[in-house]
């Protein structure tokens, strides 16, 4: 209850996000605008030096629509996990999301196991078949900093304010060699945000993309 005191009562989380790392054989960096709210809805904007955005993609539940306002481009009705794998190898949805970069891990962090271990370190598993491990700090509290949930490895080197600072992503299978690393700014927390948050304006001429040449495009993809 400690660990998670202030991440369960995020309703909606607005931060700016410094990428990288890699995924595959590519090397991603960059700043994306983050808006999210639950129970599933999401907002990502990646930050160009200069001109129109390089992406929006927003989600609100299982239906996610992408931008490319550069190439005047769009991808409609994919899942976000899913277009998120294919931009960044990120393949988590926007509950999933939320709650790594919040510092619950899950949505609905619900313990089921404990243990102490020698180094005064302790684990404790989470419905579903997430683990965290708390370091002892002072005044007999607990940091979060590192979890496992499947597919993924999680580090929290850094904390600010009662959120995560800093968030180390791995993806536990080696062929897709992801490892991202996520600086958290400007983060804000249960502002309400309008619908229109979660909506995008595409332009009438925007050519659609498919799911697959995207992924072909993207950092795992062939080209």
């Amino acid at each position: 209850m400690q660990a998670s005191a202030a991440c369960a009562g995020v309703r909606t989380l607005t931060a700016e996000m410094a990428l990288s790392g890699r995924a595959g054989r590519q090397r991603l960096r960059g700043r994306v605008l983050a808006g999210f709210a639950r129970p599933a809805s999401m907002r990502l904007e990646g930050v160009a030096p200069f001109g129109p955005p390089a992406f929006i993609l927003v989600a609100r539940g299982e239906n996610a629509t992408l931008l490319l306002p550069r190439d005047e481009r769009v991808l409609r009705g994919a899942k976000p996990e899913d277009i998120l794998g294919a931009l960044a190898g990120v393949t988590l949805g926007p509950a999933d999301l939320q709650a790594i970069l919040s510092g619950c891990v899950v949505a609905a962090p619900q313990p089921t196991d404990g243990r102490r271990h020698a180094n005064g370190w302790a684990s404790i598993d989470l419905s579903g078949g997430a683990t965290i491990f708390l370091q002892p700090a002072a005044g007999g509290t607990w940091t979060l900093r590192g979890a496992r949930r499947a597919g993924w490895q999680i580090e929290y080197p850094a904390w600010s304010g009662g959120f995560p600072q800093t968030v180390r992503l791995q993806g536990d299978q080696a062929a897709l060699m992801v490892d991202l690393t996520v600086g958290l700014s400007q983060i804000e927390t249960n502002k309400d945000l309008e619908d229109a948050a979660f909506t995008v304006n595409v332009p009438r001429d925007a050519e659609p993309i498919t799911l697959d040449e995207l992924r072909e495009n993207g950092p795992l993809g062939a080209r």
